[in-house]
């Protein structure tokens, strides 16, 4: 759902440690904040609804259920669109200090395309230097366009996100799709609700989707847009997002 560092680990049968607690009270804040911002607060009160806070939620299956429930909650008072933004409101961000790096990067130089660059390399170096994958491990992601900074075609940048980064290493063994798709997903939700047999509706993948949001707002100083293309929540292999490059934003060679 966050950062491409991936978050903490559910408990199944023991309810959450103290790392997916810390996660749940700040995403129910980002949660119930985005409502407030869009809507009012009887629409929040009726969205989060026996969710108040992490300990409401915290025996084994009922993160999953709850959340498929206040999404349905959330289509149903805001629609789709609507719905979309609460979410994009809810993601991890990347870290601020990097974003100012790379941000220098691309006022100097004009160019999304620099901007694209230093991401990559930023990323690169994480891979090395905190994962410990190899050069033909860091170049097989490269290869997939996984990672922030994506691959652009004309004024879309198109984002895959990597596996979560703790199980990276078996993910790019693993033969078996099924597999792959339960160790992809960064979402502690997710995994709680693939364990326990819930279907979350798919404008929940849209948290993820404002990760990349948050970081290209960050970037050009201007609103952008996203779409989810793809998720392992519907099934895809893959976490994809587009992120509409506005006008007056354009890579110098587009």
């Amino acid at each position: 759902m966050g950062a491409e560092t991936g978050g903490a680990e559910w408990n199944a049968g023991r309810g959450m440690d103290v790392a997916t607690t810390d996660f749940e009270r700040a995403w129910l804040e980002k949660f119930a904040g985005a409502i407030d911002a869009l809507a009012d607060e009887e629409t929040r009160r009726a969205v989060m609804e026996g969710g108040e806070s992490p300990d409401a939620v915290s025996a084994s299956g009922r993160t999953a259920a709850w959340t498929r429930a206040a999404m349905e909650r959330l289509l149903e008072r805001m629609g789709e669109v609507r719905a979309r933004e609460v979410l994009t409101r809810c993601a991890c961000r990347y870290p601020e200090a990097e974003l100012r790096i790379i941000r220098r990067e691309f006022e100097a130089s004009g160019e999304i395309d620099a901007a694209m660059r230093t991401l990559q390399d930023r990323f690169e170096s994480f891979l090395r230097g905190t994962l410990h994958l190899d050069e033909e491990r860091v170049a097989d992601v490269a290869r997939r366009g996984w990672g922030p900074a994506g691959v652009r075609q004309g004024n879309t940048i198109l984002a895959t996100k990597i596996p979560k980064s703790g199980y990276l290493a078996a993910y790019l063994e693993e033969k078996d799709a099924g597999k792959r798709r339960a160790d992809y997903c960064h979402c502690p939700r997710v995994r709680s609700a693939a364990a326990h047999g819930e279907r979350i509706p798919e404008v929940y993948c849209y948290c993820g989707a404002g990760y990349y949001k948050g970081i290209w707002e960050s970037i050009l100083h201007t609103p952008v847009q996203v779409e989810l293309l793809e998720s392992v929540l519907q099934g895809g292999d893959v976490c994809r997002v587009a992120i509409r490059i506005p006008t007056g934003k354009r890579p110098s060679n587009a």
